[in-house]
């Protein structure tokens, strides 16, 4: 059967054994745990059940999961396997089943999840090359959408991951996702809806107000959270511009653009978040 779950529709003979553009075939996963560094609805206060999916049809140069897009560094599991993750995570008091990178995967997710549907709230945390074909399969079995906008301009997409064509798909993609009804509890859990999060990068904050202004064009309740973490990791070593975090000029000029465009439900991070100490020890 050959995969065209992802824009590329490269074809892969996965089940055969061969990879294609993601670089894997069956199910593979570097980690799950429950996560308490997500956005604060979504790790709430016992964690977010994440499962980090390896490989990626994107493949950004400068990934801090960059042992699993691009090293594909994991362990094989079955689909049955999968499923009995979900339920341990649920187990463990997990306050959702957070998909770390599922896009590739989207098939398989789905036939876990007909073998055991958890009672928490689902995440689809993905980087939004996404096809709306493959999104229609995940939204029967996602309650948040969690989507990182992390390029308009596709010059920097073609620099940065060789996918020119990504705003093509990823803005669609999530005027697809933020659809999703927002819910929330009333001690501020999420339990439906959409957050989308973007990245500042450095020299790039003019592409930041791009994205700003076209969450801005989103349903009203859809969450907007602005990172500030980029550290030069992967292959940042290869872009001179990478080398180094974003300034607080850069910083300023994206919090001047959310408030500028009025964004309602917004998440910022801590400059003091940009550091390789956050990213996960992988347990594979």
């Amino acid at each position: 059967m050959k995969c065209n779950l992802c824009p590329v529709k490269c074809g892969a003979d996965r089940q055969n054994g061969v990879s294609g553009r993601c670089g894997v075939t069956g199910i593979k996963i570097a980690k799950y745990y429950l996560h308490p560094f997500e956005e604060p609805p979504i790790s709430f206060s016992a964690g977010s059940g994440c499962v980090f999916f390896c490989g990626c049809s994107l493949r950004c140069a400068f990934c801090q999961n960059y042992d699993l897009s691009h090293n594909r560094r994991g362990k094989e599991i079955s689909v049955r396997q999968l499923a009995d993750i979900f339920k341990e995570l649920e187990d463990r008091g997990a306050d959702n089943i957070n998909l770390v990178t599922p896009t590739h995967y989207v098939d398989k997710i789905a036939e876990a999840f007909d073998m055991y549907r958890p009672s928490i709230p689902v995440v689809y945390n993905t980087h939004s090359y996404e096809r709306l074909e493959t999104l229609k399969i995940a939204d029967t079995f996602t309650d948040i959408f969690l989507p990182d906008l992390k390029f308009i301009d596709p010059s920097l997409a073609l620099r940065y991951t060789g996918r020119e064509d990504y705003a093509k798909y990823a803005l669609p993609a999530i005027s697809f996702m933020a659809q999703k009804p927002l819910k929330m509890t009333e001690n501020g859990k999420m339990l439906s809806g959409c957050i989308v999060r973007h990245l500042i990068m450095p020299l790039a904050v003019y592409d930041t107000k791009k994205v700003i202004e076209f969450v801005a064009s989103l349903p009203d309740d859809v969450y907007f959270s602005l990172m500030s973490q980029y550290t030069p990791m992967g292959e940042a070593e290869k872009f001179p511009e990478l080398r180094r975090g974003i300034t607080s000029r850069e910083y300023s000029a994206a919090l001047s653009a959310v408030r500028a465009y009025g964004l309602k439900h917004v998440f910022l991070q801590d400059r003091n978040s940009a550091s390789a100490a956050f990213v996960p020890e992988w347990d594979y």
